[in-house]
């Protein structure tokens, strides 16, 4: 490919050196003439020389800068008069393809690992020296309470000790915190970790949402325990039913205490497998299928299925849309169950209290994320109750199997979302679901 640079540049040098030594020879030999006519040599070669050098020069400048800032639009034209420029610029175009080539490949790379972090349940931050924050991802910003995250100073609208923190974090430390955002007390625990990027030394710190893991290894607890005793019990109770069904055929209709005895063990045993079995649900969710649901839709079939029994009790319920085309991604059988807990729970809530309504609002926060509220007047919760409704099988109610709201949990755990009790008073009652 260059060799018609290099057939062009060593004429020049061969005619420059050619020329110089006939010069010398004729200046010896004191033929000026034709020492003249060497030195016209001698400069023609030169200029040529020159021109080459600062002509590919200015070639070069124009496209590592190009290269240099990004752009990749120019083109040097192969159809050149000469051979040389013609070699040299297609030598220079191919420069330019590999280059643009390899940013190409290092673009999808980022995107590839920007992909990975923006499904990460942990929130990720990489700080430099000085705490410039070079990247992070959603959820970080979401357990921070941020909008922006660039520099760590920021973090002083949340709370002032905080950017002292993040600056002192070394690799291998662990931090706990607490902040207090637009999402209420949140308990943090940071850990960092060293890594060299560009010959900078950078921190990784990631940020763990302490009461979700406890929950989450709650709820695991939970099921673990739930799926034990239930399969101790059924294999318990599961001989008494079909023994007391088989006395009671080999008893005839007789009528008598025996009788009576062995119809009270068969209701009770096949009334215990129905608890049991109903116990059995809560470890027993499958995955979800997820599809595109409008919410609006979603929300006024559950409300259409309550429509008899608010109207016989004269409750209102209202449906509050930030935009009808708010749509979230779920299983809609499994989001339906938890929409429906909630509003049922509402009603109970409310009781035969005159004036009572519900209050279903729909929107997004600050993070994209959809927001479900539902919204009652009823009955509030007390604050030792509330710390316990998302325990299984806690309840209040006689006729509860306190597993309603724990299933619900567990079902927006499978939807990577959350279910929350926003606030509980006299005046009202709020909970809230959050899809990202």
């Amino acid at each position: 490919m260059f060799r018609g640079v290099f057939h062009k540049l060593l004429w020049s040098l061969l005619c420059l050196l050619g020329s110089t030594v006939g010069g010398v020879v004729c200046l010896y030999e004191e033929r000026y003439a034709l020492a003249v006519w060497c030195a016209g040599i001698m400069v023609v070669s030169v200029v040529v020389l020159l021109r080459l050098y600062f002509y590919n020069a200015r070639k070069l400048t124009f496209m590592f800068n190009a290269i240099e800032s990004g752009d990749f639009s120019f083109r040097f034209s192969e159809e050149e008069q000469t051979s040389y420029d013609r070699t040299f610029n297609q030598a220079l175009n191919r420069l330019k393809e590999l280059s643009l080539k390899v940013r190409n490949e290092i673009r999808e790379q980022e995107q590839y690992y920007e992909l990975i972090l923006s499904h990460v349940i942990t929130g990720i931050a990489v700080l430099d020296e000085k705490g410039n924050v070079f990247q992070h991802n959603d959820e970080a910003l979401r357990l921070l309470g941020l909008r922006v995250f660039t520099h760590v100073d920021q973090l002083c609208r949340i709370d002032e000790s905080l950017p002292g923190l993040f600056r002192n974090l070394r690799s291998g430390d662990t931090q706990s915190v607490t902040i207090h955002n637009e999402q209420g007390t949140v308990h943090l625990s940071l850990q960092a970790s060293a890594v060299i990027i560009r010959n900078r030394e950078m921190r990784i710190v990631s940020i763990n949402d302490i009461d979700r893991q406890l929950d989450e290894k709650e709820l695991e607890s939970w099921i673990r325990l739930t799926r034990v005793l239930t399969h101790e019990i059924m294999n318990a109770i599961t001989p008494v039913t079909s023994l007391s069904e088989t006395l009671l055929q080999l008893h005839g209709d007789r009528d008598d205490d025996i009788r009576r005895g062995l119809e009270v063990i068969q209701t009770t045993s096949q009334g215990l497998i129905a608890f049991v079995e109903s116990y059995r649900r809560f470890t027993r969710i499958p995955s979800p299928e997820l599809q595109l649901l409008y919410v609006k839709a979603l929300l006024e079939r559950l409300v259409l299925l309550l429509s008899d029994t608010v109207r016989e009790r004269g409750i209102r319920i209202d449906i509050e849309m930030e935009r009808d085309d708010l749509m979230i991604q779920a299983d809609e059988n499994q989001i339906s169950q938890v929409v429906l807990n909630l509003l049922k729970n509402a009603l109970t809530a409310i009781g035969e209290r005159a004036g009572g309504w519900i209050r279903i609002r729909a929107y997004c926060d600050r993070d994209e994320c959809v927001i479900i509220e539902v919204v009652n007047n009823g009955e509030p919760i007390p604050p030792e109750v509330a710390e316990q409704i998302f325990v299984p099988f806690f309840t209040t109610r006689s006729d509860g199997s306190g597993i309603g709201l724990s299933i619900s949990r567990q079902i927006m755990r499978l939807h990577r979302g959350s279910i929350k009790l926003l606030y509980s008073n006299e005046r009202e009652t709020a909970f809230a679901l959050r899809f990202r």
